[in-house]
């Protein structure tokens, strides 16, 4: 019996540290995925801004003299 208790306490003591790498890791994937959509939204904001100044207006958009 104390034989089983034993291998019952290494393999709860494995699945602790088996749950605390997966928890790092999906703490630290969390950040990553935190950081890439600040910059998406930062890539979205710049696009935004520089599309909207570049681009004419429907009233300016004149075809070029060869048409």
């Amino acid at each position: 019996m104390e034989k089983r208790i034993i291998e019952l306490e290494t393999k709860l003591s494995y699945q602790d540290h088996t749950i605390q790498e997966l928890n790092d890791v999906v703490t630290r994937q969390q950040k990553q995925i935190d950081a890439l959509e600040l910059r998406m939204k930062r890539i979205q904001d710049h696009l935004k801004a520089t599309a909207s100044s570049q681009l004419a207006r429907p009233e300016e958009d004149v075809p070029p003299p060869h048409y």
